[in-house]
């Protein structure tokens, strides 16, 4: 039960981080509706596909973006086309390892503590999950 307690503390910070940088965007820059929108942002080159924005740099990638905090934090999220964020397990243990004190957990404890988190988060396919709205 102590790992299954260890995966849901990281899957919500992955949560509480995400959010974090939602905000922090949204104050960097206030046109922004949504975090996906800085894709649409890099491919109009109205920003670099990598670079700085308030206290994060980032790096644009596929259907997603990697946030990288001050402290070396990494949360790599994707977006699907109707713009909310996803995300799987790989990305989660990779923020988990990212950590100042790096949180190595299983996918197996990882996946039981996606689901003891429903329905704070949906599986929107299989794999992947989102914060439920």
């Amino acid at each position: 039960m102590e790992r299954v307690g260890a995966g849901q503390d990281l899957v919500l910070g992955y949560v509480r981080a995400l959010k974090a940088i939602d905000e922090a965007m949204r104050v960097a820059i206030p046109s922004l509706e949504r975090l996906a929108d800085v894709l649409g942002l890099a491919r109009s080159r109205r920003i670099s596909r990598s670079g700085h924005i308030g206290t994060y740099s980032y790096t644009v990638h596929g259907a997603g973006c990697r946030f990288v905090s001050g402290n070396g934090t990494e949360v790599d999220v994707d977006f699907e086309a109707d713009g909310s964020e996803v995300f799987d397990l790989w990305r989660l243990r990779w923020y988990g390892l990212s950590l100042p004190e790096p949180v190595d957990v299983t996918d197996e404890d990882l996946r039981s503590a996606v689901r003891s988190l429903q329905p704070l988060l949906a599986e929107v396919r299989p794999g992947w999950y989102s914060v439920a709205s």
